[in-house]
Formats: C-alpha cells, structure tokens, sequence
C-alpha cells in the first residue's frame, strides 16, 4: 500500500494502548498515511482508570515537534492531551511559526474513567492560545461544557455551543452527542456557514475506550489527504464506529477498540 500523506501527532502515552500516542499511531496507519508523534505525557492507566501521569519537560517537547517539522513536514497535525499551561504554550509558539493549515484539537480533559488529565489553567491557556490557530476542534458534551460554561442537554445546546467555540476562533467544530442519554447519537459539524448533523444509533458497549483519540486522529488523517471536511468527518465516524462493534474485548474496565478495521474511504458517499 502507498503511504497517502503524514501527520504529526501531538499528545499523551497510554500504557494501555487504547488511547492516546498509541490509539493515534493505529489509526493513522489503518487509514493509510504516515503518522509521526510528539509526546506530552506519559500516563500510566489501564481500562479502569488513570493511576499517574508524568508530564515530559517543555523542552523535549519542543525538539520533538520541530525536529518533525524541520525535516520529515506533516500534512495534518493532531493534537490531543496537553497536561499544563508550559506544555500548551510550546506547542503554540511552535504551530504559530509553521502555519500549518490542517490543525485538529481533541481537548481531552476527562478519562473514560473519570479521571481528570488537565489542570484549570491549562484550560484557560488552550481557549486563548490554541483554538485559533485550529481547523477543526473535536469536543464531546463534557469539554464542550467546560470550554463554553453552557449547559448542554439537546441538538440546540449542542450548536449554540459549537458556535461560541467558532467565535473564540476555531474555524470549525464537530460536536460529538455520545454523552446525552438518547437513543440515537448526533454528531453535529458547526462552522461560520453550516451546520451538518451526523445521526446514528448508539451502539450499547462498554469498549469505548480512545473513541475521542481515534476519532481525531482519523480526521487529521482524512485531511491530510486532501479529503473534504464533511466526507473526513463521515469517513472518520463510520470509522469509529465499525472500530466499537468489532472491538476485542480486553480488559475489565472500558475496553478499547479495534483499530484494525479498514474502509474504503474513497468510495464513502459524500
């Protein structure tokens, strides 16, 4: 197979391998493109939970990033945890100077678990700093909240919230709908001109764990290959989706997923 285009992943370990670096390096290959990593943090978690996370020094993280873009020059960057204030300013500073057009934010703020994986200030950093400079930022209902201050409970909360997102400068947002209890799950894509709903079933599982990573990932990827946002955003959570149904089950928490699955993304209908 012919690698399609590279992407640089900027984000946290999983000792687990369902989420983070990890889930973000499989699923960039799944889907045919090259993936190069960064990493934030280093947590050590299982399906369970989140026992420790070690934040790598600044600097390291900086040489990561620009010996990458220095050299081997990704075509779509995702990011995903960013643990503290220092890290988010690095990684600013450094996207700043190299303007890259394809820039996709998972804010990853919870654990599947529960446990929290960014500090406060760290939010206020990455509101001000880093969703101005994004192409697509990728909230679920609970970082969508702590990102706006609404209360989210419908299809309505949900745009209003993706649109002050817009307005704090990202120039587009998918809202994932997971997390409100209904039946039928609606991804909603939000940007200065449109708005495009994704409806689905929920799918009733426990192996859940790195769908946010997976998902972000997938879109970089789709990106990165010149894929239109609306067609990544159907490729990538069809993609997810097939990845739930056939996960492998392991763990005794929340499981993760199958990244392994493969779809024609050329021959999904836009």
């Amino acid at each position: 197979m012919k690698i399609k285009s590279k992407v640089l992943i900027i984000a946290g370990s999983d000792s687990s391998g369902g989420a983070g670096i990890q889930a973000d390096i499989k699923t960039v290959t799944a889907l045919g493109s090259y993936a190069m990593t960064a990493i934030t943090a280093v947590t050590s978690q299982n399906t369970k939970g989140v026992k420790e996370i070690i934040s790598i020094p600044v600097r390291n993280l900086k040489t990561q990033i620009s010996m990458v873009l220095d050299d081997i020059k990704p075509d779509a960057v995702k990011i995903g945890m960013l643990h503290n204030s220092s890290i988010i300013k690095c990684v600013y500073k450094i996207l700043r100077k190299y303007k890259k057009k394809y820039i996709v934010l998972d804010p990853v703020m919870i654990a599947k678990g529960g446990s929290r994986l960014v500090n406060t200030n760290s939010i206020i950093h990455l509101k001000k700093l880093l969703l101005p400079l994004c192409y697509l930022v990728t909230p679920n209902i609970p970082e969508a909240e702590v990102l706006t201050g609404y209360s989210i409970s419908n299809r309505k909360d949900m745009i209003k919230a993706a649109k002050k997102i817009i307005s704090m400068g990202a120039k587009n947002v998918l809202l994932k709908g997971g997390h409100l209890n209904n039946k039928m799950i609606f991804d909603i894509l939000v940007s200065e001109k449109r708005v495009k709903v994704f409806p689905k079933r929920k799918i009733k599982t426990k192996n859940t764990h790195g769908t946010g990573c997976t998902l972000s990932s997938a879109l970089a990827t789709c990106l990165s290959q010149q894929i239109s946002l609306y067609k990544s955003c159907k490729i990538s959570l069809k993609y997810v989706d097939q990845a739930i149904v056939k996960a492998p089950g392991f763990g005794k928490g929340f499981g993760p997923l199958n990244h392994l699955v493969s779809i024609n993304s050329r021959n999904t209908n836009a």
